[in-house]
Parts: structure tokens; C-alpha cells; sequence
């Protein structure tokens, strides 16, 4: 049981990384990109209400 706790302590750091890389691939990825120009328009939209 000791052996599989310091294995997971040994690769927490990398899969933080890759689980980060990921979110930001999906975020900035091209297809997405005007979804993401209309999300950032929101706040500068006037609201008649």
C-alpha cells in the first residue's frame, strides 16, 4: 500500500500539467475561437433593461 501512495504522490505534478495543458488546448483551440470573441463581448453589450 506504501508503494502505491508514493506512486501517486511521484506523478500528481504531471497530471496537474497535463490536465492544464489540456484546458488551455480546448480554450484557445481554433474552432472555438468565435464563441469565445462573443463570450468576451458581454459585458460591453447594452442591456435595455
Amino acid at each position: 500500500m506504501e508503494g502505491l501512495v508514493e506512486f501517486a504522490r511521484s506523478i500528481w505534478g504531471l497530471w496537474l500539467m497535463i490536465l492544464f495543458v489540456g484546458i488551455v488546448a480546448w480554450t484557445f483551440w481554433p474552432s472555438r475561437r468565435q464563441k469565445l470573441e462573443e463570450h468576451g463581448k458581454i459585458p460591453f453589450k447594452n442591456d435595455p433593461d
